[in-house]
């Protein structure tokens, strides 16, 4: 009799949680990138550094505000949180005033955000793909770039 088996048995284990990153930190997933923060403020929603905030998402907290590229959201009390005499960024209140969609499992400390309108607005204005790249069918590096200045049709499909 054939014995049924995963891919990778010794990695998993039925009854047995597997920590996805260290006690106390959160992973954040954006635009396809995990970025795992190692501290975390306590409280509602999710507190990070102020100087993580470009790793997450590209922003950078300004004296003018909050800003990407020449971008710039104007700071509210809500975004800036103090806890023990350190200051935190609060990002689902950022995601709030942006209109930005996140998911979170807060007892994981896994956070998923959607891309932020106002950066996809930009893009759709201006016309211009973000960059990419993907293998073709044999194996040959294909990026976005090698197009410049040529006009170039994309098309995209998905099973889902």
């Amino acid at each position: 009799m054939a014995r049924a088996f995963g891919a990778f048995p010794e990695y998993r284990h039925p009854f047995e949680a597997t920590p996805i990153h260290p006690e106390g930190s959160a992973t954040i997933l954006y635009q396809g990138k995990a970025v795992t923060l190692t501290e975390i403020g306590q409280g509602a929603g999710l507190l990070i550094r102020p100087e993580d905030l470009g790793r997450v998402n590209g922003f950078e907290v300004k004296p003018e505000g909050v800003c990407f590229e020449d971008m710039c959201i104007p700071m509210n009390d809500k975004l800036i949180v103090e806890r023990d005499g350190v200051q935190w960024f609060d990002l689902t209140a950022f995601a709030d005033l942006l209109g930005q969609p996140y998911v979170a499992d807060a007892e994981s400390g896994m956070w998923s955000f959607a891309e932020i309108p106002a950066k996809r607005e930009r893009t759709l204005l201006n016309a211009m793909a973000p960059e990419f790249e993907l293998k073709d069918r044999q194996g040959k590096v294909i990026r976005l770039a090698d197009f410049k200045g040529k006009k170039a049709l994309i098309v995209t499909w998905s099973s889902w």
